[in-house]
Parts: structure tokens; C-alpha cells; sequence
């Protein structure tokens, strides 16, 4: 087995797929406390909604405005329509592969530990009824799979999150800005719509905020921001870096550093209105699962 395949550095599709069962036993253990809303993203309300549920006779108290002219017609007595709440569940997922992701100090790089992140919301999704779909950012064209229903459509997720990471890291060192990306993947979904985006919020290009808010004015977002334990909680002490203009220097690091940039962005992401989730790479799916599907009913 090769570097560039051993657990934790490559993305395993046989690995992503089992998280199907996790997923599951989460939504279990969620619909216990709570079964108001399914899924682990909020979704918007359409009022009554428009799609027919059932037709039956007509009784006392009914609206008249529901009365179904044809059925009535046609059997001689007054039916109605009942309508159940339409919702927007499309869902699309946005893995950030970019270079700056294919880094880790704890049983996984960031960008693996993004893809099972973002394959249990999948599988949580797809439970729901939802469509579900992917688009994988790497060095050159982004991989992307138009959102399906069922689990053809994790399947196929599944196999492009593997496919797009064998490429970043056989890729160079080229990282474009996130924040055109993340709008585009908001064009590719419907109105109203769920994005999201398991991302280190690296090099997010310039005016980040604002593509956030115009996003969030046609579906709704949630980063998982991925984050490294090194990046938390680094030993305190002097490190070598480079800037991303190559420049090479040395300065001292401490935790406090380190927890202060991690919470300035989640407190940005939120205060353009955005969900915002820590994801820990060392943290197993097992207990990421329950995290992710907490998510219900507000924004982390």
C-alpha cells in the first residue's frame, strides 16, 4: 500500500459508504428527542404546501376551497384534497480539496476527515427522501454530480468524493479562492435549497462576506469548517512558515493564537447569518454522527 492510500490520507469509498449506518443510528437516537423536523438541516416551510397528499370524502368542518372538482364530479359526492408541507430537500455538497486541505497531525488530513463529514449529512439526506448531489473542488475542474434521490445518489456522491481527492493530492500546489466556488455551487441548486460545505475556509478570496450573503439570499448554507488539533492547540513555541507569497519566516505560536482564529471563523460565518459547525479531524465519524445530526431544529 502506497502513501498516498493508507487510512486517513486517501478518501475510502468502501469506508464513506458504511457511514450510511452511523447516520442512521443518529436519526434514531435524534427522532427520540425531538421529531419536529427531520434532517439535520432546517429547511423553509411552503405554508400548507401544494402537493396532495390524499383525496377523501368531504366531512363537517372541511375547507370548501379544497373540494376536488373531478373526483366529485365523477363519483356524485363532494371529495377534498389534503396537502402535506412541501420543503425544499435538495441538498448539495461542497468538498473542499483544495491544497490547503491535504494537511493533518491526527488520524486524518482535513480534507478526508470533510468527506465523511459530509457523507453522513448525505446518508442523513438522502433518509429524509431528499436529493442529494456533490460538487468536489481540487486543483483544476471541479468534480460534480447533479443532486438524485436515493441511494444511487450517495453511491455516486461517494465515488466522486473518492475520485476528486486521488486527484488534489496527485495535483500541484494551485488554490483558487472558495468564496467564487461556494457561488457557484449555490447556482446548481433550486431556490431555497440546502448547501453544504466542508471546508478550512483557506484562502477564501476577497469579499468572502458579501458571496456569503448573496448566497444566503437564494438557499441555505452551513460550513463545516474543518480544523486540525495542531491548529487548535498548538505547543506553544517558535515555528518556520511560509506566507502564501512563499516567503519563508519564523514567529511564535501559542494556543491562545490558535483558539482565537478558529472562533473569529465560526463568529464570521454566523454573523453573515450562515450555520457554522467545528468539525475536529480527529474526531471519529462515530461521534461526529450524533454531532451532525444535533443540528436540527437551530443554527450551530
Amino acid at each position: 500500500m502506497g502513501a498516498l492510500e493508507e487510512p486517513g490520507v486517501a478518501v475510502d469509498p468502501d469506508r464513506l459508504l458504511g457511514l450510511r449506518h452511523l447516520a442512521a443510528e443518529a436519526r434514531r437516537a435524534a427522532s427520540r428527542r425531538t421529531s419536529s423536523r427531520p434532517g439535520p438541516f432546517v429547511t423553509r416551510r411552503r405554508g400548507r404546501g401544494s402537493e396532495t397528499d390524499d383525496v377523501r370524502t368531504w366531512s363537517h368542518g372541511d375547507d370548501v376551497r379544497h373540494i376536488d372538482r373531478n373526483v366529485t364530479a365523477r363519483t356524485g359526492e363532494p371529495h377534498v384534497r389534503t396537502f402535506r408541507d412541501e420543503r425544499e430537500r435538495t441538498t448539495l455538497l461542497v468538498a473542499d480539496f483544495r491544497p490547503p486541505m491535504l494537511f493533518g497531525t491526527r488520524r486524518a488530513l482535513l480534507s478526508v476527515a470533510a468527506a465523511e463529514a459530509l457523507a453522513l449529512v448525505g446518508w442523513s439526506a438522502v433518509a429524509d427522501g431528499g436529493r442529494i448531489g456533490v460538487l468536489a473542488l481540487s486543483p483544476g475542474e471541479p468534480v460534480f454530480v447533479k443532486p438524485m434521490v436515493g441511494e444511487r445518489a450517495m453511491v455516486a456522491v461517494v465515488g466522486a468524493l473518492a475520485r476528486a481527492h486521488r486527484t488534489a493530492l496527485a495535483a500541484g500546489q494551485g488554490v483558487d479562492p472558495l468564496g467564487p466556488a461556494l457561488e457557484t455551487a449555490a447556482r446548481l441548486l433550486p431556490p431555497g435549497g440546502t448547501l453544504v460545505a466542508a471546508s478550512g475556509l483557506d484562502a477564501p478570496g476577497d469579499g468572502f462576506e458579501d458571496a456569503l450573503s448573496r448566497i444566503l439570499h437564494r438557499v441555505d448554507l452551513t460550513i463545516l469548517l474543518v480544523s486540525d488539533a495542531f491548529e487548535r492547540q498548538p505547543p506553544r513555541g517558535v515555528y518556520p512558515y511560509a506566507d502564501r507569497s512563499g516567503r519563508r519566516a519564523v514567529g511564535l505560536v501559542g494556543a491562545e493564537t490558535a483558539k482565537l482564529s478558529a472562533d473569529a471563523r465560526l463568529s464570521r460565518l454566523r454573523a453573515v447569518g450562515a450555520g457554522a459547525v467545528l468539525v475536529p479531524a480527529e474526531t471519529e465519524p462515530d461521534d461526529l454522527a450524533f454531532r451532525l445530526e444535533g443540528l436540527d431544529g437551530r443554527r450551530a
